[in-house]
C-alpha cells in the first residue's frame, strides 16, 4: 500500500483546522463578537496604551479577520469609540453609586471630582483613550453625544441646586470651568507632571479648587 503524499496530508490538516476555526466563528453571535472585541481592547488597556493596538492585532487575538470587525463596527475608529463609551458607562455607574452616599449638592461635587481623579489613576490607559480619541472630522454619533451630555448634565444640575438664581448660561459655563480645572489637575497627577520639589497631592489640589470656586459661586 503506497504512502500518502506528505504534502497532501499537510494540506488536509490545514483544511481541517480552517474548517474548525470557521465553525467556531459561526458559533458567535454579533453581540458575542462585539463583547469579545471590546473586552480584548479593554484587557490590553489594563497594561498598555491604545497606540500599541491595531485592527489586525485585535482580530488576530480573537481569531477573526480584520474585515469581519469592519463589518461589525463600521471602522476601527468607531470600534475604539465603543470602548470609550464603555469607559464612560463605567465611570457613570461608579458615580451613581458614590452619590447614594452623599447628603447635599456641595458634597456631591467634591465626591465626583475625587472619583474623576481616582478613576483616571486606576485606569490610565482607558482614560488616555477617552481624551485622545478623535472622530477625524466625522460627526460624533448620537449614542456617544448623549453619554457626554448626561455626564455634564450631572454637574450642571448640582451647580444649579447650589445657586438657583444663576442663569442656564452661567451654570453651563461654571460646569465647564470646574471640569476643566479638575481635568487639568487629574492629567498632571496621573502623569506626575507637577514639577515640584515636594510631593503634591492631586486630591488636595482639587479640594482647593472646588472650595474657592464654589464659595464664589454661592456668594454671587
Amino acid at each position: 500500500m503506497p504512502f500518502a503524499d506528505p504534502t497532501s496530508r499537510i494540506s488536509n490538516i490545514v483544511h481541517y483546522l480552517q474548517q474548525d476555526v470557521m465553525a467556531r466563528r459561526n458559533d458567535h453571535s454579533r453581540e458575542e463578537l462585539v463583547e469579545m472585541t471590546l473586552r480584548c481592547v479593554e484587557e490590553h488597556l489594563d497594561t498598555q496604551p491604545y497606540h500599541n493596538l491595531s485592527l489586525r492585532k485585535i482580530a488576530a487575538q480573537i481569531g477573526y479577520v480584520p474585515s469581519t470587525l469592519v463589518n461589525v463596527f463600521g471602522s476601527y475608529n468607531i470600534l475604539l469609540l465603543h470602548v470609550v463609551a464603555r469607559t464612560l458607562d463605567d465611570l457613570r455607574s461608579q458615580a451613581a453609586q458614590k452619590l447614594t452616599e452623599v447628603t447635599n449638592s456641595k458634597q456631591a461635587l467634591f465626591t465626583l471630582a475625587h472619583l474623576y481623579l481616582e478613576f483616571a489613576s486606576n485606569n490610565p490607559y482607558r482614560w488616555q483613550l477617552v481624551f485622545e480619541h478623535s472622530m477625524q472630522g466625522d460627526k460624533l454619533p448620537d449614542w456617544q453625544n448623549n453619554r457626554i451630555q448626561n455626564m455634564t448634565g450631572i454637574l450642571e444640575s448640582l451647580l444649579k441646586q447650589l445657586s438657583p438664581s444663576k442663569t442656564d448660561e452661567q451654570v453651563v459655563e461654571a460646569s465647564r470651568v470646574l471640569w476643566a480645572g479638575v481635568h487639568g489637575i487629574t492629567l498632571l497627577a496621573v502623569d506626575d507632571k507637577f514639577f515640584t520639589s515636594v510631593p503634591v497631592n492631586g486630591a488636595e489640589l482639587i479640594d482647593n479648587l472646588l472650595t474657592g470656586y464654589l464659595r464664589s459661586w454661592t456668594d454671587t
